[in-house]
């Protein structure tokens, strides 16, 4: 098992990326502890892995307060013996499919300011006690929105904030002996319903024919002609907070199935 005997927090893994995430790091071999906001998704996730053999605590905490993020990492390095893995996973509030000159101001800096808050404090924290044991991998994800990426509102300019503040952590705290790096995904099929989708869009909830269509679009869109799955995802970060992967920080992984080149 690729991560034995490691403990790694998860933030907002009552999420759909969160809880698949959380399922694969403990079937290979790691402790995790999963936070979040609420706590009924983040308690079904624990059940389900628990009843599978594997080992998870939850914590009601909001990755923006940072008095709460930093008590919960020193009592996970306290209890367990240290930090090995944090991964943040925390929405930022994306509104898409809007013009820029038709956004508001705060609909486009929310996306900026909260995931790039989140991801620096729970960074931040994890950091502290990685820098003291000499090891330990931060994790990030964004969309890669970076590249460009028309009617994406202020996604683009927090996927670039995010993969900014990895570089620069990484290049900080690689000689301490902790990596910093990411993943670059987007539009996962098992993520997706109309309903989310109006949520992020402000529109009208489609029909499932639309739902079906906008699925075939994203298909299309990848060299693959294959959307991203869940386990793929997973897997990945996996394989990236293990020591297999030891040689790696500073970067992002391009899982997109090849939306865009890197």
């Amino acid at each position: 098992m690729t991560l034995n005997s490691k403990n790694a927090i998860i933030y907002g893994a009552g999420g759909s990326i969160g809880s698949a995430v959380a399922t694969t790091f403990t079937e290979q071999g790691a402790r995790v502890f999963l936070a979040g906001r609420t706590r009924q998704p983040l308690d079904a996730v624990a059940a389900d892995i628990t009843a599978a053999g594997g080992q998870a605590e939850v914590a009601v905490l909001d990755a923006l307060d940072e008095h709460a993020v930093d008590e919960h990492a020193r009592s996970v390095a306290e209890s367990a013996g240290g930090i090995d893995v944090s991964f943040n996973l925390v929405s930022g509030g994306d509104l898409q499919g809007i013009p820029l000159a038709d956004m508001t101001t705060a609909d486009f800096t929310r996306p900026v300011l909260t995931r790039l808050t989140a991801n620096f404090i729970t960074a931040r924290a994890a950091a502290r006690h990685m820098a003291k044991q000499g090891s330990g991998v931060i994790l990030a994800l964004d969309s890669g929105s970076a590249y460009g990426s028309p009617m994406m509102g202020g996604t683009g300019p927090a996927d670039a904030a995010t993969d900014m503040l990895v570089r620069n952590l990484a290049a900080e705290l690689g000689p301490q002996g902790v990596r910093v790096l990411g993943i670059w995904t987007a539009g996962l099929p098992e993520t997706l319903s109309p309903e989310k989708i109006a949520a992020h869009s402000g529109g009208p909830v489609m029909d499932e024919a639309a739902f079906g269509g906008l699925l075939q679009h994203l298909d299309g869109m990848r060299m693959t002609r294959r959307s991203p799955r869940l386990a793929e995802v997973a897997a990945t970060a996996a394989f990236l907070a293990s020591d297999l992967a030891g040689a790696i920080t500073g970067t992002f992984v391009n899982v997109t199935s090849g939306m865009f080149p890197s």
